[in-house]
């Protein structure tokens, strides 16, 4: 949501129906500016890289200030590789223990990964989980651990600012990313899919998108994937990423599109199927279509340069993997996303 989407407030109230279009419409709205803390930058804004490691194949040891720790995109070959796990404290470590919190960056308005509970008031689901499990990984304490929602296109932003330690909010593993951030081993697998209207004639990621409205986070790979090929779909706003951008089909938070489908603003949705599995469960009219169209990897992320922490994170990542992955997909995932044997096996360099 924006400022300048006043009508989609109004007429919300009107049309949506049922906990699923309410906490769209509470999530996408009510909860905006607790979404804004952090200065609007675009995901590819060319975050500045900070000094500490070497980011090319097959190196995980630091080398110095001053190294150039960026990789280019066509040189990438296993973006999913990273620090090998250590509980050696260095001076991110030391920062945040001196601090005596952990600050996270997290979504709070995607259902069963990062959303905030009406009832109880707190945010909950399978990437809080994860976050709680770091913070006790460094901390000690699972609730030494301060929560700062960010949307889609300020997840590097605010790395790169330092305004958080960690993101974690079902980030994908790729290629450019990596030049940006430095991510964790993977600790889901997800994939693009097409989130519609059940009475709708699209069928997925195909010729029936031609024509359609589609909508997508900024700053996301689903976005990217239509770039690439939209099938005659109609996917981009004017005056995207400047003042006049309406936020109509690239929005600011994924959620935001669920609301403009249930408004009749967009047609289509295209998200992971992750998260649209959990915008099905919001809402009975929606429905994904056709199947999966990429493999993509999520992993927590941090500064570049932060190693020790990475370390860290990984560190914690092999334990987790060994039961306590398996009770979170359990608890906020199973219902929705059947059928997952387990996490991805972790890649190092």
């Amino acid at each position: 949501m924006s400022e300048g989407t006043e009508p989609l407030g109004r007429r919300a109230a009107k049309r949506l129906r049922g906990w699923g279009g309410v906490a769209a419409m509470a999530v996408a709205c009510g909860l905006t500016a607790s979404l804004t803390l952090l200065p609007l930058a675009r995901e590819d804004g060319g975050a500045a890289a900070a000094p500490g490691t070497d980011r090319t194949a097959g190196s995980g040891a630091p080398t110095g200030t001053g190294t150039d720790i960026r990789v280019r995109a066509d040189t990438c070959r296993n973006p999913e590789a990273s620090l090998t796990p250590s509980t050696e404290d260095g001076p991110s470590i030391r920062a945040i223990k001196e601090r005596g919190k952990l600050v996270v960056g997290v979504d709070q308005s995607s259902y069963r990964w990062g959303y905030r509970n009406p009832e109880k008031g707190v945010l909950e689901g399978f990437d809080i989980a994860l976050a709680r499990a770091v913070a006790k990984g460094v901390l000690g304490d699972e609730n030494a651990v301060i929560f700062r929602a960010i949307p889609t296109n300020q997840r590097i932003a605010a790395l790169d600012s330092g305004k958080v330690d960690l993101v974690v909010r079902t980030m994908t593993i790729n290629c450019r990313r990596i030049e940006q951030v430095a991510f964790s081993t993977a600790y889901f697998q997800a994939g693009q899919q097409v989130l519609a209207p059940k009475r709708s004639d699209i069928t997925g990621y195909d010729p029936s998108l031609r024509g359609k409205r589609v909508c997508t986070a900024e700053g996301s790979t689903a976005h990217e994937a239509l770039e690439e090929n939209s099938f005659g779909a109609v996917f981009k706003d004017e005056g995207d990423g400047t003042k006049d951008d309406a936020d109509l089909l690239t929005v600011p938070n994924q959620l935001d599109c669920l609301a403009r489908l249930q408004l009749g603003e967009v047609d289509a949705v295209v998200t992971d199927n992750a998260l649209a599995a959990g915008q099905a469960a919001q809402d009975p009219a929606v429905e994904l279509k056709g199947k999966p169209f990429t493999k993509e990897y999520y992993g927590v992320a941090a500064k570049l340069g932060n190693d020790d922490l990475l370390r860290r994170v990984n560190h914690v990542l092999v334990g987790y993997r060994q039961g306590p992955w398996q009770a979170a997909y359990r608890q906020w995932l199973e219902k929705d996303l059947p059928g997952i044997s387990g996490p991805p096996a972790p890649l190092y360099k």
